[in-house]
């Protein structure tokens, strides 16, 4: 069984949908202001050749574009403080912080980072979940499709079969990665692709070497 029909055609058409535990339905009916956003972002997002060209820093301008549309609806930055207590002793057991939060929806941008990043997700959903923090989780990642894209602008080797994009994402979901907690997963597409100007200067590559934590392409 599957919910996503609920889901308007124009967004089927742009982007690669997949959700587990009818995650579209519990969005919907759960949480409508934050379906209403999220909708509202993939409808005016558009993937520019001149993001996939300019090399990522801490973020790059496809996650900044994407995460800044949330926050100015309200979409904030979250960390939780949680704790095991057993036979009275507590001991501190820290999720990581979500990207975007509002109102029991938790949103992740995995661009390009390296696919463990999957798996923190999906586990940080799966405790948040369990914890009564969250109704569902949501990710937004790139289709395998956009590879040849990047190939023709000699950028393919930033995009490796080892970071995040849907083929690595949808193994993880199926074999219980978030457990119990409803997922609805958005890949982005080459139907929003645009070739707009390419950037007269374009930076220098980041290092190979550098943090994961902070080659958020």
């Amino acid at each position: 069984m599957t919910t996503t029909q609920l889901i308007p055609d124009d967004i089927k058409n742009k982007y690669e949908i997949h959700e587990w535990r009818n995650a579209t339905a519990v969005l919907v009916n759960a949480c409508p202001s934050e379906w209403k956003d999220i909708l509202e972002v993939l409808k005016n997002f558009k993937l520019l050749r001149s993001s996939v060209l300019i090399p990522g820093g801490r973020k790059s301008t496809v996650s900044g574009a994407l995460d800044t549309e949330l926050y100015k609806k309200g979409w904030i930055e979250r960390s939780f403080d949680t704790q095991i207590i057993v036979d009275g002793k507590a001991t501190d057991s820290p999720t990581h912080k979500v990207d975007c939060f509002k109102n029991r929806v938790a949103l992740e941008v995995e661009w390009n980072n390296k696919d463990p990043f999957f798996d923190r997700d999906l586990n940080n959903f799966r405790l948040l979940f369990d914890l009564r923090v969250i109704d569902l989780g949501v990710i937004i990642t790139r289709c395998d499709d956009l590879q040849k894209i990047f190939d023709k602008l000699e950028r393919g080797h930033s995009f490796g079969p080892s970071t995040t994009h849907m083929g690595k994402l949808i193994p993880r979901i199926e074999g219980g990665g978030g457990g119990g907690c409803p997922i609805l997963v958005f890949g982005i597409s080459k139907v929003i692709y645009v070739e707009d100007e390419i950037p007269s200067q374009v930076p220098e590559e980041i290092p190979e070497d550098a943090d994961i934590e902070e080659k958020h392409e």
